[in-house]
């Protein structure tokens, strides 16, 4: 229950989790001082209203149980990702960096949580080629149309974390072109553990980034190595077509995939995955192969 009492301040963290009263919430996650990571918090400020519109971050605390993702598909209408938007992953994939921002999507079923298992459907073991991608995650807070690139960060509500996994065969050799057919897959798109305020976050343009596979870094880079940055992407996805409050758009990965190593680092059964950007928390998800016989294609 929310108290009369309130907070004049806008959210920090926003966090939605599922509270120790076994209730769904969203909330301003509580952290000790000096600690970033909303993935840490135990407790939450209450948070009141419409969080696209009018809201009220209240001074109920509720202790947290677990956290979810911060938008689920009651909230978020499109997935929008970045394609080969980082200059030192296109070369060592040796591809040209793209003139225009690359647009592919995935369906609201692939957001997962920031501690969720991440199950690797049959189909895409049909192959062993399954990839991480550490990402910058944009938070679309107002509707838009025809941005242009000075006022496009007015639109954003915050920033997360997220991780574009990827089934490269079906991506890159029997998708017909397109990228969807290997990033297609429920709980494919983990990202949180927070939106965090654009104050707190900082210049997305200029934040460290880095993925651990048991431990072991695998990518360690930073945003400055964007081909197409923050407020270019946003303006750029919004010419002729309308971003609502909840869409995301995953900026793209840096250098140090599976896929661009010798020998490839597939990600395998029981693997953990950490994604972590400066400022703005971690992610870590398991990764949990789906049982039953793999099917021939």
């Amino acid at each position: 229950m929310f108290t009369s009492s309130t907070m004049s301040r806008q959210f920090t963290r926003l966090i939605r989790f599922l509270g120790t009263d076994s209730k769904v919430y969203f909330g301003d996650a509580i952290l000790p001082s000096g600690v970033k990571d909303a993935r840490l918090a135990t407790e939450a400020y209450l948070i009141g209203g419409d969080i696209f519109g009018s809201y009220t971050v209240t001074d109920t605390k509720v202790g947290i149980s677990k956290l979810l993702s911060p938008l689920n598909d009651a909230h978020t209408r499109t997935v929008r990702f970045v394609g080969m938007n980082y200059g030192k992953h296109a070369d060592e994939l040796g591809l040209p960096r793209p003139q225009y921002p690359v647009l592919f999507f995935k369906p609201v079923t692939a957001l997962n949580g920031p501690t969720e298992d991440v199950i690797v459907p049959r189909i895409a073991q049909a192959t062993d080629a399954t990839d991480y991608e550490c990402e910058l995650v944009v938070v679309i807070g107002k509707r838009c149309r025809d941005v242009n690139k000075k006022e496009a960060l007015d639109y954003v509500l915050g920033y997360s974390c997220g991780n574009d996994l990827s089934q490269r065969t079906w991506q890159t050799e029997r998708g017909g072109g397109q990228f969807s057919l290997g990033k297609m897959y429920d709980g494919w798109a983990p990202f949180g553990p927070a939106i965090v305020s654009p104050k707190l976050a900082g210049n997305p343009d200029n934040l460290k980034l880095s993925t651990k596979v048991n431990g072991e870094i695998v990518q360690d880079a930073d945003t400055t190595d964007m081909i197409h940055k923050v407020a270019d992407v946003v303006s750029f996805y919004s010419q002729g077509s309308t971003l609502m409050p909840g869409d995301l758009i995953f900026t793209g990965t840096p250098f140090g995939v599976a896929a661009g190593r010798n020998p490839h680092n597939w990600l395998k059964d029981g693997d953990v995955v950490e994604i972590e950007v400066e400022n703005l928390g971690t992610l870590k998800n398991k990764i949990v192969f789906e049982k039953g016989e793999k099917p021939k294609l």
